[in-house]
């Protein structure tokens, strides 16, 4: 057995929390958008591609980011899935009914991590799999457990530690999910249970190594539409990434330029002759004195008119006049 709601899985850095494997992370989470999120969540989608490497190995925690996806997007990704799991020969999938944002939705176990060009070549996993292979690294997941009631929470980028309070109230709530096609990635050296590295199977493909899956058009159609629905996520969020990061630098240009001047204002008073020092400084309190009595006089006008204008627009105060 290499998983479970414990997420004991095959020595690989177990699922729970404390083995090999995850580096600084104890309860390692990762946001992601939907429709994704729910559809790894769910099993269906087995392979997490990312530009980077995954940073560990075992339990991961799926969090879903708080952007509504488009019906599109939906619709082109769970085409994509019935295209290549009917390679397989699969055509019973069952879609989540809803794709919740800003949700925590379940865990994975990372097995491990490869090259695209190592997954697409592959012959030792289901076409399918190897189809799922878009992107620089390929993060290997099994074991999909998602929770009864999701939790709301907030989302942060790359992998991240959950809460203690959260996560120990989410390990309660969790149930194993059964995908359309489970997949055990196989270890090319089972002596060495964390073998499966980018680079690793390069190693061993001198006699083994596959051919890239022949694609019909339906399946190429369906690889086109799921491209394009995270090109188009992948644009916003650099969109949205440059404006957060321009109004970060205006605000911070802004408030370094005052800086600066009271900065300068300051430099220029400590050259002051003493003796102009002590002429700015009677000046000073002389202008301080002004402003007092001005402030005292502003704050008895803005009482009467405040209480003028309540008697006329307060009906009872009104009425005791008259």
């Amino acid at each position: 057995m290499r998983g479970g709601s414990n997420g004991g899985g095959r020595g690989r850095g177990g699922g729970g929390g404390g083995g090999r494997g995850r580096g600084k992370y104890t309860n390692p989470c990762l946001t992601m958008h939907q429709p994704w999120a729910s559809l790894l969540v769910y099993g269906i989608k087995r392979v997490e591609g990312r530009s980077w490497p995954a940073p560990l190995t075992g339990r991961l925690w799926i969090h879903a980011a708080s952007k509504v996806p488009e019906p599109e997007t939906i619709k082109a990704m769970e085409n994509f899935y019935r295209e290549i799991y009917a390679v397989d020969g699969v055509k019973d999938i069952k879609f989540p009914e809803h794709y919740p944002v800003s949700r925590l939705l379940g865990c994975v176990e990372v097995v491990g991590c490869v090259k695209c060009e190592e997954l697409v070549c592959w012959e030792d996993v289901p076409e399918s799999v190897r189809l799922e292979g878009l992107t620089d690294f390929c993060w290997l997941c099994e074991n999909p457990q998602k929770l009864l009631i999701p939790f709301e929470m907030r989302g942060f980028q790359r992998v991240y530690n959950l809460e203690r309070r959260i996560h120990d109230a989410a390990v309660r709530g969790l149930i194993p999910i059964q995908g359309p096609l489970p997949v055990k990635f196989p270890l090319p050296d089972p002596q060495d249970p964390f073998l499966l590295r980018p680079g690793s199977l390069a190693l061993h493909f001198s006699s083994s190594k596959a051919p890239e899956v022949a694609k019909t058009p339906n399946v190429s159609a369906a690889i086109a539409g799921a491209r394009a629905a995270a090109t188009t996520f992948s644009r916003d969020d650099q969109i949205a990434t440059s404006n957060s990061y321009q109004t970060n630098e205006t605000e911070k240009s802004e408030f370094g330029s005052a800086e600066t001047s009271h900065a300068g204002t300051r430099k220029e008073d400590r050259r002051l002759p003493d003796s102009q020092n002590e002429t700015q400084g009677l000046q000073a309190s002389n202008c301080n004195q002004h402003t007092t009595h001005k402030e005292r006089d502003e704050n008895k006008r803005f009482v009467s008119e405040k209480t003028s204008r309540g008697s006329r627009l307060d009906p009872g105060a009104s009425g005791k006049q008259h």
